[in-house]
């Protein structure tokens, strides 16, 4: 497969624009990876699934007050304590629901670093965009033909045939994908896949949350101009942002009582960051290797970074916090880290979840890279915070320098050298878990934090 021209590019994307006033980077080529890489990303993902099951059944036993572990004793309802905290006790009660015993994610995407000694996990999202640009990008640089993971079609083919096996009973259920305005940036990216899938006669539909029209217990939205009941609510919004979702009761009151399915079901406690500092509890170490599957704790261990729950607890005088040390020390108070050497500063916070500043890099302050004042400020406004917003401090593993051909805005070609984020999408049916698309967010090697910007190449990746 030849590499794609710029105009080319630009041409596709102006026609079909997927984020409002985004952009970035162009590169010619999908990025490259290798079959131990697309190996390793497909164990990633069923470890992913792995753990969000091991979750679920981690927090309904801390909140009823059971024990965890089979032939050991181990009670833990702190747990649930901090997954709760912070959020209205209608959300915490819905998320409790018995209808949504084990009820999972069916789009998972991770955010992996390519470091050094491999991948690194950052987080872990159940609520994630980009697989409408990213499946765009699949079709543009070439599909099953280019060894695109995921081909021209499978991501969306798969996102679909995942959300509408939760109605088996409904051969062509109506999906409603709803998007919140806080989201908004998303929505033309929705607006895409339903417009391709609608294409092949599937009833997939993008409303804002004000179009859901509650009759009686059925949620019915216009198409076409007549009022059709919903079978499915694919939501695209966080639960913190559900008090400014006008028909958010409407929403909640149908999925309890199994009138419309919801997916992501709206459990709060599957979209908070300390989810991963959990997996490095110590109390907790036992119960994870019995509720994860060998060969997922193995790979969870390995990519997830050391990460702490930064609670400001009061302690006896002769304990320590499971905490980083500053200068060489353990430290009693999260204050005391803010002494740290910039070495012992590579470390990154941010707000756990259930808050606007938790989504995409809003809340993150890397330790290494500002200075002392600011990383100071960073831990004093996550400590203040603690008491409706926890946050995580984690330990920052460096991407590595790589290059990959990216365009000039000349149009010409030249080898850029960056740091590389990559994104894989997995799909869920049943207990199967596939790898349908991954994206790589390609930024200069000066940009300590990756995420989209304008100076990122954003591309699909293929196998090589």
């Amino acid at each position: 497969m030849p590499p794609l021209a710029y105009e080319d590019i630009k041409t596709a994307l102006g026609e079909q624009p997927l984020f409002e006033d985004k952009t970035w980077r162009l590169s010619p080529e999908a990025w490259p990876l290798s079959e131990n890489q697309v190996r390793e990303l497909e164990q990633i993902g069923q470890a992913c699934h792995d753990f969000y099951l091991a979750l679920d059944n981690l927090y309904r036993r801390s909140w009823q007050g059971k024990n965890l572990l089979r032939n050991k004793e181990l009670v833990a309802p702190w747990v649930a304590d901090y997954l709760d905290r912070g959020k209205p006790m209608r959300v915490i009660e819905h998320g409790r629901h018995d209808r949504f015993r084990n009820q999972l994610p069916h789009l998972i995407r991770p955010d992996l670093l390519l470091t050094e000694d491999g991948f690194a996990m950052t987080e872990m999202d159940s609520v994630p965009g980009g697989l409408g640009l990213t499946d765009f990008l699949n079709g543009l640089y070439g599909g099953d033909e280019a060894g695109i993971i995921g081909g021209s079609i499978g991501a969306r083919e798969a996102f679909y045939a995942s959300i509408a096996a939760t109605t088996p009973d409904k051969p062509n259920p109506l999906i409603a994908i709803v998007v919140s305005d806080e989201a908004d940036t998303y929505r033309p990216e929705f607006e895409y896949l339903a417009d391709c899938l609608r294409a092949d006669n599937r009833r997939v539909y993008v409303y804002h949350p004000d179009d859901i029209m509650p009759l009686g217990k059925t949620l019915c939205v216009n198409v076409d101009g007549n009022p059709e009941p919903v079978d499915i609510i694919y939501r695209f919004f966080e639960l913190f942002d559900l008090g400014n979702v006008s028909t958010a009761q409407y929403i909640l009151e149908a999925a309890e009582s199994g009138d419309v399915v919801v997916t992501p079901a709206m459990k709060a406690f599957q979209e908070e960051k300390l989810n991963l500092a959990l997996l490095h509890h110590h109390v907790l170490d036992d119960y994870w290797r019995e509720a994860l599957p060998k060969r997922s704790y193995r790979t969870l261990k390995k990519i997830v970074p050391r990460s702490w729950i930064m609670d400001p607890v009061e302690l006896p005088p002769n304990a320590v916090l499971d905490a980083p040390f500053a200068q060489a020390k353990p430290i009693r108070r999260w204050e005391e880290l803010g002494e740290a050497t910039q070495k012992e500063r590579n470390l990154i916070i941010k707000a756990s979840g259930f808050h606007e500043l938790a989504w995409g890099a809003r809340s993150v302050v890397l330790g290494s890279d500002v200075s002392k004042a600011d990383w100071q400020e960073g831990i004093s406004n996550a400590v203040e915070m603690a008491e409706s917003t926890l946050h995580v401090l984690q330990e920052y593993h460096k991407p590595m320098r790589i290059k990959h051909p990216v365009y000039a805005e000349s149009g010409e070609v030249y080898q850029m050298e960056g740091r590389l984020r990559l994104c894989p999408y997995y799909l869920v049916k049943g207990d199967k878990v596939s790898l349908d698309a991954v994206l790589a967010t390609f930024c200069p090697a000066d940009k300590k934090i990756i995420h989209g910007m304008r100076d990122a190449a954003m591309l699909p990746s293929k196998r090589v």
